[in-house]
């Protein structure tokens, strides 16, 4: 109840355009008018693959297409610093994460890291943020849910031109495991579902390096839970 008042009273004393949308002079929640409001409620997770999908590539479930409200939402919260954002699409996320998970097992929830620039640029990690909305979420509706960080990102070159095994290539040289990670491994004090989250996934590169390294650390990925996912386009020679 507070947060929903304190949201309110900030959209009007700070009024913006729609997240979603960009519509103006509409009445916001949490950044968003009512109408991309529905539309992010009426999502429901299912399965996503890229195609082909890269070697190693786990089962993933998404929120929705890359497109409309959850697209706009998503820019807005990582390239705008619109954090107020983190929330709803943290509940989304865990909707996802519901999809991969059974209730009557621990669940963890492993961030796909970002890299410090990144976060530097973004104002702290943005997925971890949302992954911590996400595991609040999955508590509240009855799951035993953690998050846990065994990964960080190395600063890696620009992949938008490379194919999708290069991609995978960089990807994986990018990550390392943290030096404490026990508590993660078979047969350690912690058991249950290993789920990676991520914002979107568009090649699936980067899910399929972060399930290698973590299955190298002896950690067994059940699934991926990723917010949006993109429709790759073929590309014509000479077009």
């Amino acid at each position: 109840m507070l947060s929903a008042l304190l949201g309110e009273l900030a959209d009007l004393v700070l009024p913006g355009a729609c997240a979603g949308c960009g519509a103006e002079r509409v009445r916001l929640r949490y950044g968003t008018c009512q109408v991309c409001v529905a539309e992010l409620e009426g999502l429901r997770p299912h399965p996503a693959a890229p195609t082909p999908p890269p070697p190693g590539f786990p089962a993933c479930v998404t929120v929705g297409a890359y497109s409309g409200a959850l697209r706009g939402t998503l820019l807005a919260y990582k390239e705008k610093g619109r954090h107020r954002l983190a929330p709803p699409l943290g509940i989304l996320l865990a909707g996802a994460v519901a999809a991969v998970a059974p209730r009557d097992r621990p669940v963890v929830l492993v961030p796909v890291p970002s890299t410090a620039a990144a976060r530097r640029a973004r104002h702290g990690d943005h997925m971890a943020r949302l992954t911590g909305h996400a595991v609040r979420r999955l508590r509240s509706a009855g799951w035993t849910a953690v998050m846990v960080r065994p990964l960080r990102a190395l600063p890696r070159p620009d992949s938008t031109s490379l194919d999708t095994a290069a991609r995978h290539a960089v990807a994986v040289n990018s990550l390392r495991i943290n030096s404490r990670i026990s508590v993660l491994r078979r047969g350690g004090p912690m058991r249950g579902t290993l789920v990676v989250t991520d914002d979107i996934v568009t090649t699936g590169a980067t899910l399929a390096a972060v399930a290698r390294r973590l299955e190298e650390a002896d950690m067994q990925v059940t699934g991926a839970a990723v917010l949006a996912a993109t429709q790759l386009r073929k590309i014509t020679p000479g077009i």
